[in-house]
């Protein structure tokens, strides 16, 4: 009897412990599972939003234009934050009369709610780097006002690929 009670706890044992490496390496490995505190991203990614980025989105390419992305924030490695690509290695981005230009062209943005207010740049993007903008344009802490105002490619964590609270909803 006692060898069988034995034999029971050993199973839970090695069945827990299986569950947390297995959690460990999905979270470490294959996914980011973050909370979207700000308006930054409305309307893709509302206040409070969970998101999941898939970390293995960048392994065999790089970012691109226009992918809501997982990074870690160049002015403090700590916090992770969630934006647009705008500009990647080599591009010039400004923003003018209310619309961003990206290598003298407007960008088309149908994800953009208002007008974004202001005129800023024009910043060269330096190869391996990334310029990052919130869809809420106005209420976005965004390259425009960092100190590093560029995401290196290796901060980059993931390609957000959908958002689960509050609803669902495919991002990519």
């Amino acid at each position: 009897m006692k060898e069988k009670i034995r034999a029971e706890i050993l199973s839970w044992v090695k069945t827990i412990i299986a569950a947390i490496v297995l959690a460990f390496l999905v979270t470490h490995v294959l996914i980011v599972n973050a909370k979207v505190p700000t308006g930054s991203m409305e309307n893709t990614i509302m206040t409070k939003d969970r998101i999941l980025a898939l970390r293995t989105s960048y392994w065999f390419s790089s970012p691109e234009r226009g992918d809501v992305a997982v990074f870690r924030y160049p002015d403090d490695p700590s916090m992770l934050f969630v934006k647009r690509v705008i500009g990647v290695g080599g591009d010039e981005v400004e923003i003018k009369d209310g619309e961003v230009l990206l290598n003298g062209e407007v960008l088309d943005e149908p994800y953009i709610r208002e007008t974004t207010e202001g005129d800023f740049g024009p910043y060269e993007v330096p190869e391996g780097f990334y310029f990052m903008m919130g869809d809420n344009r106005n209420h976005s802490l965004d390259s425009r006002y960092w100190e590093n105002q560029f995401v290196a490619e290796d901060e980059v964590l993931g390609k957000v690929i959908f958002r689960y609270y509050k609803g669902f909803k495919w991002l990519c």
